[in-house]
């Protein structure tokens, strides 16, 4: 019983020698950071928690020279769901709750459906949430996308862009190692087009300019003329990330695929793209979380995500002045949601990882 109770502290005592103190360096390293945690963390605490105001509906409850909170907790809906109606929060908890599920079902479960399930939900997730949230499919009270805002707006923008850059980008960078000229050149302007053009000056082209070409009297949703600039811009670089991948997966694959009788399209969805794919995910998910915080630029078009929502608070001259308590709250949102994106990317490789030990190192698992 004493060793059993003794083994975790052990791989404590194993991890810190190793982590922290291996080297001379490490352990210069490890008192610099010590010296600065507590130098930082004491008065940090003090603001954020225990001076702090958590409990009052007005600037005037925040007496005590901490951090106001009650501006947070008061602004809280907004930061979330924007202008969306009051009475109609169930719709957007509607589609979180569904989302959920629906990322729960492909992380967790081992079963056969599940990559029919995420084809399913990349093709029709959109607009099953765009139904919700506007109309309810034609029965329910109309909720125009400007009233859309928060949390809600800065997942419904990173969750299309991710949805539709991937597979955007895969055909990308199978275009510009196509053997045909046009579909390879076509594919090099795009992405270097794309590519060498500012997300913010792309999303007001599609704002302001975009509309010009229409004819008069023409309404194109500003929402969706978002949606497509940031779906084509997140396309070029995922292009990129995925032609790495193809480069590195040997040519003696594709020879070898050749040989057993497969053709181009067969050998590429079943041979290179699986190995391609799975040799860039570092990559692919480093996009994404660039994506997901290059939502907050959507304010330069009248667009309010979850920061825009936290800057339009402190025009109200009632909160004005307590903006670091809102830039920290959505700064731990953004941080929250990277991270999980960060872990599940390194679930992913772990799984990969131990499906090659399984089969020796010889060979990649494409189930």
């Amino acid at each position: 019983m004493r060793e059993n109770k003794r083994k975790p502290l052990k791989l404590m005592n194993r991890w810190i020698r190793k982590n922290l103190f291996a080297t001379s360096f490490d352990v210069f390293l490890t008192l610099i950071c010590l010296a600065f945690i507590c130098w930082a963390l004491p008065p940090f605490l003090k603001w954020a928690v225990f001076d702090a105001d958590f409990a009052g509906t007005t600037r005037d409850d925040c007496t005590s020279g901490g951090a106001c909170w009650v501006f947070v907790k008061m602004r809280f809906n907004q930061f979330i769901y924007g202008l969306y109606p009051d009475h109609l929060y169930w719709r957007p908890n509607l589609v979180f709750v569904i989302s959920g599920l629906w990322l729960a079902a492909l992380i967790f479960p081992e079963w056969k459906g599940k990559r029919k399930l995420a084809f399913t939900g990349v093709l029709l997730g959109p607009i099953i949430v765009y139904q919700i949230l506007y109309d309810g499919f034609g029965y329910l009270e109309i909720v125009d996308t400007p009233q859309w805002g928060g949390l809600l707006l800065t997942m419904i923008i990173a969750g299309v862009g991710i949805a539709c850059s991937l597979p955007l980008g895969i055909i990308l960078a199978l275009g510009r190692q196509s053997e045909l000229i046009l579909v390879r050149k076509f594919s090099i302007v795009f992405i270097e087009l794309w590519r060498g053009v500012p997300l913010i000056t792309v999303l007001f082209m599609a704002s302001v300019m975009l509309p010009l070409f229409f004819e008069e009297g023409t309404h194109f949703d500003k929402l969706m003329r978002c949606l497509i600039g940031v779906t084509l811009f997140a396309s070029a670089y995922m292009a990129e990330v995925v032609r790495g991948g193809l480069q590195a997966v040997p040519k003696t694959q594709i020879e070898a695929a050749q040989a057993l009788g497969m053709g181009y399209w067969q050998s590429m969805s079943f041979v290179v793209l699986p190995q391609a794919i799975r040799i860039v995910i570092p990559g692919i998910v480093n996009t994404f979380i660039g994506l997901f915080k290059d939502t907050s630029l959507v304010v330069v078009i009248g667009m309010f995500d979850l920061l825009g929502m936290v800057k339009a608070a402190f025009t109200n001259r009632e909160w004005a002045g307590y903006s670091v308590e809102g830039y920290l709250f959505a700064g731990l949102l953004f941080w929250v949601f990277c991270y999980w994106m960060s872990k599940f990317s390194q679930k992913i490789e772990k799984k990969i990882n131990m499906d090659k030990q399984s089969s020796g190192g010889k060979a990649w698992n494409l189930s």
